[in-house]
């Protein structure tokens, strides 16, 4: 077999991996062959296989059956990633570096989970250089799940930032960007001290049962594309036409990243755990676990049906043209050779038919396109009825498909709150007033007694309410997403069970309006801790809010490239 090689990154043509400060030391052996590398190959396709870290130290029993698996997986020339989780299911085990940092040694290719659940935005700046510099290139960035357990109790949640944010902070932090300590709340940056080499991932997940669920899914797909994620793995599912869907709507969308499917290998308890929610964005139909029930009651307990089941999700997801096959679940090094091989022991158009055959979709689920009738799959033609329902939608009285209440606030914000309008900049010089005859407080009690009634507000001062149709992220949605959804939901019900998720109710009251294409293409929204229990509508009015801090970048920008226009002017007329 030929060695593999190394590739340093070219800060010229790659995106998000620029030259990095590693640790490793220079005359070191020849690592693996760079993913980055590896998924821009159109012609190849990658195996990746998914690791969960123990409970314990190192040494523990735990910790040494999965080095003995991992160092398995490192010297089999078919796995080409090996791929690290960070608390999945919201579990604490050990830090997904312990491992990495094994693997690395051992010279494998390796993805890092970094989940934003446990740690502010500092702890994940500092995870981000620490990584960096451990040599780790590959992190997949995650909202995480919300935790079902914790020491002496149920542990709190962080979710300072999500997914989006974090793509964007490790996006910042590979091109080098830092925001300067003189420049409160981010405003310009200093040159930081490193450049990590990162190639960022993203996870999508359209295995879903309502439009409002799988639009929203894509929306925030093509915020991760903008917001820096360089690959897509999808979450896991069964049904082939979903799978085919998520590659179509790319192209539909103009993203052209590459993608990998996900082969999860079940069992028939993990198949009723998926099946019944506890797991968030892992999805068994009905249809599917009577058949994991029937086949699991067999003597090997189902282990030959699950290995076929996924080796020809390996198949399929071959033939579709993803990029390669995300492996996971509770297996042993033996399992995953059963998977390659079975998988590799098909023929070329085989695929064809195990894609009819697995489709194991949610009754009345939601498809963005027809159905082909020759393939079972997607067809490239737009659902009909969805772009009906569109078309209905776009047209007037819309106040007759919308809740009283927000149809209030939309006219409400377009005068008062809307920056560059008339109304806004009036309302600005009269709280400016009231402030300077020391009524700031006043105010700030009256916004309250407004805005906690209707809203849940939890006074954070940075208000999202406009992003996110009037609804609040800080009381109303578990995991604070103030950029789209999780991929947690389960029938349109937020992971943490109890209420509809804050982003189908969004969803649903700007598709009233015809205003759903565009509900996430801004800019990612952090909110600014220092502003919390402060007034949101002095924030507001001063532009320090996340939405005011956008304008002046913005505005910045633009005077910047005018700047740039003029002297690049005057130096062709001198």
């Amino acid at each position: 077999m030929a060695p593999r090689r190394s590739r340093t990154p070219d800060p010229a043509t790659d995106a998000t991996a620029i030259t990095v400060a590693d640790a490793a030391p220079a005359a070191a052996r020849p690592g693996p062959v760079p993913l980055q590398e590896k998924l821009a190959d159109r012609d190849g396709f990658v195996a990746m296989v998914e690791l969960v870290p123990w409970r314990g130290v190192l040494d523990d029993p735990g910790g040494k059956r999965a080095r003995t698996m991992a160092e398995a997986l490192a010297t089999d020339p078919r796995v080409d990633a090996l791929s690290v989780t960070d608390n999945a299911g919201g579990h604490p085990m050990a830090s997904p570096e312990v491992l990495g940092r094994e693997l690395l040694a051992a010279g494998s290719e390796v993805i890092v989970h970094v989940a934003c659940r446990d740690r502010n935005r500092n702890e994940i700046a500092s995870l981000g250089w620490r990584l960096a510099s451990a040599g780790f290139r590959n992190v997949l960035c995650l909202s995480g799940d919300y935790p079902v357990e914790g020491y002496a109790g149920l542990a709190r949640p962080v979710f300072d930032i999500d997914s989006v944010a974090l793509l964007t902070m490790y996006s910042d932090l590979a091109a080098g960007r830092w925001p300067g300590e003189g420049a409160k709340g981010g405003h310009g940056a200093t040159e930081a001290p490193s450049r990590p080499s990162f190639y960022l991932g993203a996870v999508v997940n359209n295995h879903k049962l309502l439009e409002a669920e799988v639009m929203t899914q894509y929306y925030k797909l093509a915020m991760k594309a903008r917001a820096g994620a360089r690959f897509i793995i999808s979450q896991v599912g069964y049904d082939a036409r979903k799978d085919d869907e998520l590659l179509k709507w790319m192209r539909h969308a103009g993203i052209a990243l590459p993608v990998v499917a996900n082969a999860y290998l079940l069992t028939r308890g993990a198949a009723r755990a998926f099946h019944s929610g506890r797991i968030p964005g892992c999805t068994v139909t009905d249809e599917l676990l009577a058949v994991v029930e029937r086949e699991g009651a067999s003597p090997d307990k189902g282990k030959a049906y699950f290995i076929e089941l996924a080796a020809k999700q390996t198949a399929i997801a071959k033939g579709l043209g993803y990029r390669g096959i995300y492996i996971g679940g509770a297996m042993s090094h033996e399992d995953v050779t059963r998977i390659l091989d079975t998988a590799a022991s098909y023929g070329p158009d085989d695929w064809r038919t195990f894609a009819r055959e697995i489709q194991y979709a949610i009754p009345r689920e939601f498809h963005f396109f027809e159905k082909d009738r020759a393939t079972g799959l997607s067809s490239e033609t737009v659902s009909r009825s969805y772009l009906r329902s569109k078309k209905r939608a776009a047209r007037p009285p819309h106040v007759l498909r919308s809740p009283v209440a927000y149809t209030m606030n939309r006219m409400v914000h377009s005068t008062v709150f809307e920056p560059g309008t008339p109304g806004f900049e009036l309302a600005g010089r009269m709280h400016e007033r009231a402030e300077g005859m020391h009524l700031g407080k006043v105010l700030h009690v009256l916004e309250q007694a407004v805005k906690a009634p209707l809203y849940d507000c939890r006074d954070c001062g940075d208000c999202s309410l406009p992003d996110i149709a009037y609804l609040c992220p800080e009381s109303q949605c578990a995991k604070n997403q103030r950029n789209g959804p999780c991929g947690g939901t389960h029938l349109g019900e937020c992971e943490v069970p109890g209420k509809q998720c804050i982003w189908v109710r969004a969803y649903d009251r700007l598709k009233a309006w015809g205003e759903t294409d565009g509900m996430l293409e801004r800019p990612p929204a952090l909110t600014d801790n220092a502003l919390r229990r402060t007034s949101a509508w002095s924030n507001a009015f001063a532009g320090r809010d996340h939405i005011g801090k956008r304008i002046a970048a913005e505005e910045a920008a633009r005077s910047e490239a005018v700047g740039g226009d003029d002297a690049a002017a005057e130096g062709r007329a001198g």
